[in-house]
């Protein structure tokens, strides 16, 4: 019943809505902006986070909670609060922002923006997960590596990294779905070039709900199944 209940709102899919409008529901730009884009900004978080996350697994306290606690202030500001701040941090009458755009970096409806929010939005998320798969490593393992000759760059990537990939891989998913998800934060500093979400809105304002359910299958299909497989393959690997 439970799973009844969840997986209800899918019916929406099959609404009496009328004829999908595929035509003029600007599903290509949109999925490139949302795909090229976020593949970016989670690059970005991908590059800092990991080794970010490797050391607050070692970092003494207090400093430790207190890192913990900015990055949970993150993680649950409101996405339209989020937007806003930036917005007013970095936006083009500011002087950062101002000082970003003679070197042609526009801080809003930009590329630039967007990525920049985006990393905003799921840095915290990634980063939380992934200093949990690096918690989940054995220390035993790696002393034992240290004690055989292994430097420690060579004990993170022959022995935490490797036993860490399924967990870092989850947080990755993560952070994807919520980058590419975001919606009030983008809404404020990127509305331009239109993302996904914002397309959708666009769409359902201007065109009905039959031009936003092609678009919304296309999100879904993009969105969930990368999250999706790895929370079965990870739970298959615990079990075995």
């Amino acid at each position: 019943m439970a799973a009844a209940v969840l997986l209800y709102p899918l019916w929406g899919l099959v609404a009496p809505v009328g004829p999908w409008r595929w035509h003029g529901s600007h599903i290509a730009p949109a999925l490139a902006t949302s795909f090229g884009l976020t593949g970016l900004a989670l690059v970005l978080v991908v590059l800092v986070g990991t080794p970010l996350a490797w050391s607050l697994r070692a970092a003494p306290e207090p400093w430790r909670s207190v890192f913990e606690a900015i990055v949970l202030l993150s993680v649950l500001m409101p996405p339209l609060a989020l937007g806003l701040l930036l917005i007013l941090a970095f936006g083009p009458g500011t002087p950062l922002g101002e000082s970003l755009l003679r070197f042609g970096v526009p801080t809003s409806n930009s590329a630039a923006a967007f990525i920049a929010t985006q990393v905003y939005a799921c840095f915290g998320y990634y980063l939380l997960a992934a200093t949990a798969a690096f918690e989940g490593v054995p220390p035993e393992l790696e002393q034992s590596g240290a004690l055989l000759g292994l430097t420690a760059s060579a004990v993170f990537r022959r022995i935490t990294l490797p036993l860490a990939r399924l967990g870092l891989a989850t947080a990755a998913s993560v952070a994807w779905v919520r980058a590419l998800g975001e919606f009030g934060a983008i809404m404020v500093t990127s509305y331009y070039p239109h993302g996904m979400p914002v397309q959708l809105w666009v769409n359902l304002q201007d065109q009905g709900l039959p031009a936003v359910l092609p678009l919304l299958v296309v999100f879904l299909l993009s969105a969930l199944p990368l999250p999706w497989a790895f929370h079965f393959f990870s739970r298959k690997r615990r079990r075995a």
